[in-house]
Order: structure tokens, then sequence, then C-alpha cells
């Protein structure tokens, strides 16, 4: 099955997505398929975050629409599907929490209220654990990880749901080289069971040859969509020249409330 006859699992039709009224993301007409690794790229303010945002409900579609699995992001409910990592989400503060403990916390979503997590529960967060290649580290204080090694258990806490759409903004800033490359074994990994992958990232960097379809995102309009190979390069003085400065990124929405 090829991108073109799989089924949709993200599909934007004529999108402005912004906030307070002001469009970051404009005329955004944009089909993910099933078992797509799509990497999304741009420059600083192109749109990038925002776009991600508007799939997720936490910034504002002013026209057009978003449909998630084939269902109107307002009326779709089935977030267990659904994996995100934010940008630069690190674990600070607060109580101190176990590897197992922050990656429990992706199972929520499957579970009915007043249940216990089951067996099935605890396999699937030892599995989410060992994909990310921190079984060594299941009982360890988040506290004591380094910043790399948090960015794998919070992609683990999305692998919890078993997720058949994972979304990572910017999964490998400031993590080391080491970690990139056990990141992109896990994305590979995934990759090969058929989860369909959105990578938003400046460089795609180890996980490129994962990546089957790349987007380039400039000043809130898709300026490239096609092969790697074929994309611009964003420090070519063409690609201001053709596209434009990009604005600056809007307002950012908090991230509470997704899922709910």
């Amino acid at each position: 099955m090829t991108p073109t006859t799989a089924a949709a699992v993200v599909q934007f039709r004529r999108a402005d997505i912004g906030y307070e009224g002001r469009p970051v993301v404009q005329g955004l007409d944009l089909r993910i398929a099933a078992g797509e690794v799509v990497g999304l790229l741009g420059p600083n303010g192109s749109g990038k975050s925002t776009l991600v945002r508007g799939l997720l409900g936490l910034a504002s579609v002013q026209r057009g629409s978003v449909e998630i699995f084939g269902t109107p992001r307002h009326r779709f409910k089935a977030w267990h599907l659904v994996g995100y990592v934010p940008q630069r989400q690190t674990v600070v503060g607060g109580i101190p929490s176990t590897v197992r403990e922050v990656v429990s916390s992706g199972r929520l979503s499957t579970v009915q209220p007043f249940r216990w997590t089951g067996a099935a529960d605890r396999r699937a967060i030892a599995a989410a654990i060992e994909a990310v290649g921190l079984s060594d580290k299941t009982k360890s204080s988040m506290a004591t990880l380094s910043s790399g090694q948090q960015r794998r258990v919070l992609i683990a806490r999305a692998l919890a749901s078993a997720p058949e759409l994972l979304v990572l903004d910017e999964p490998t800033a400031g993590v080391d080289s080491f970690n990139q490359a056990a990141l992109a074994a896990t994305l590979a990994e995934l990759a090969s069971r058929g989860t369909t992958i959105l990578l938003i990232t400046h460089e795609l960097g180890p996980a490129a040859p994962l990546v089957t379809r790349t987007l380039v995102l400039q000043a809130g309009r898709i300026c490239h969509d096609g092969p790697a190979s074929e994309a611009p390069d964003e420090h070519d003085d063409d690609w201001h020249h053709h596209h434009g400065d990009p604005p600056q990124r809007g307002r950012g929405l908090g991230l509470q409330g997704f899922g709910s």
C-alpha cells in the first residue's frame, strides 16, 4: 500500500492556524497517510510547532478543517492513538518520580476510571521503556538522568499507550550524539511496525534514513513537499529571497487539556 492509497491519519484542508485571531500557518493543505515517516523542517518562527499544536487542539484553527484518523479534530476522542512529545519539555521540580512512574502516566488514557493497571498495562510500560533502551533505569529518579535520557523517558511515556500516530517536536534539541542515535534506533523500530511518525526538527540528523517524506515550512506555508534531497537549504540566500523572512512565532499555549 502506497501513501496515496493508504488511509489518511492526518488531514488539513485549507487550514489557517494561529493564536488570538492571528494566523501563523495559512492555507494548509496536507495529508499524511498511515505508515509514513514525515520530517517537518523549517527555520525558527516558520510555524512548525504551531502546525502541530493546531493538530492537537492546542492552537486555534481559524479557517478550514483538521481531521485525525478521519474524524474532525473537535470531535476526536481516541487520544490514546496519538503519542506526543512536546518541544523542550523536561521533568523538573515537584515530587521525585522514577522512570517507571513517568512512563506509567502514559497509560492513563487507556485505563478506565477506578480501574487499577493490570498485567497488559505493566507489559506495555515495560515494552515502552525497553524500546528507548532504558530498562536498566526503571527505578532511577528522573532527577538523576541526563537531558537526553529524560527525553527518551518522555518518548517512552508517549509510547506506553501504543499510539498509531507519534508526534515529536524537536526531540533531539540539546541531546548528545549518543542519545540522538538511540532515539533514531527507537524510531526505526516503530517505523518498521507501521507507526505513523511526524518529526518536527531543524535537521534530521541520524533520523534521516527513516524519513520517507519531508515538508519544509517557511513563513507559515509549505514550500517543499517531497524527498529530503530536494529540500531547499534554510541557509541559502535563495531561501529568504523566494519565501520571505519568517514571522515571529505566536505565543504558545499551555499543554493542559491535551487528550482530555
